[in-house]
């Protein structure tokens, strides 16, 4: 049985298809990017499965269960945006335990949990600092421990590099990819970066005009390409 499935999901805008029967399934614990050019459809496909837009039809399954007609919040999915969205009236500490003090976590246990999360990221000790005090690449950390926080079964990351500068691009990418394999949590990228795409997924998703071009690894993709939107 597959992690996450999407089954014929359509997003159609008026006449416009911006998602067309896109058809995927996806191990637990693999990194997929959606790759593809600005308007193909990956952004669409991303909010669909976190639960932010609805589908004009199809189905999303999480290990075999319909999640279509769920809300946002009761997928408990983590997600980063390419804005970060981290709350700047809260400091570092309280933007990571938000979701675990809606959940109603013991704050003894949101302590502890932020704590650790702060290790993972390579952020020790900066509970209490403001987010204006942060680097880009410090804010980048806090985003993905934050989405990170409730152990989510899925990691959804909508572009979150493309603001930052191309060292530590490289950097932050190298990071994300260690700790999804040390967490072995399912994972989906959108961006737009072949570079980006090639060097961390296990699997690439083409999207070309609201379809699925090809998927496979990225050494498949490059050697044999579909056709020649791909190539």
């Amino acid at each position: 049985m597959f992690g996450l499935e999407l089954r014929d999901l359509t997003k159609a805008y008026g006449e416009h298809l911006a998602a067309d029967h896109v058809s995927l399934s996806i191990p637990h614990g693999e990194f997929v990017c959606f790759l593809g050019p600005s308007g193909c459809g990956k952004t669409t496909v991303l909010r669909m499965i976190a639960g932010l837009e609805t589908p004009t039809s199809g189905a999303i399954l999480l290990n075999g269960k319909a999640i279509t007609e769920q809300p946002a919040n009761s997928r408990q999915f983590g997600m980063v945006f390419q804005s970060l969205a981290l709350f700047p009236h809260l400091n570092v500490g309280e933007n990571i335990a938000f979701a675990l003090r809606l959940r109603g976590v013991d704050p003894r246990r949101r302590k502890e949990r932020v704590a650790e999360l702060l290790e993972l990221v390579r952020l020790p000790g900066l509970q209490t600092r403001a987010i204006s005090q942060l680097s880009g690449g410090q804010r980048q950390r806090v985003a993905i421990a934050r989405a990170l926080a409730q152990e989510p079964p899925v990691f959804l990351l909508d572009e979150p590099f493309s603001a930052l500068d191309a060292k530590l691009r490289e950097e932050m990418q190298n990071e994300l990819r260690a700790l999804q394999q040390r967490l072995k949590i399912t994972t989906i990228l959108v961006t737009h970066d072949q570079r980006e795409a090639m060097t961390m997924a296990d699997t690439i998703v083409v999207m070309g005009e609201g379809q699925i071009q090809q998927h496979g690894p990225p050494v498949s993709i490059y050697k044999h390409p579909a056709n020649r939107f791909v190539a």
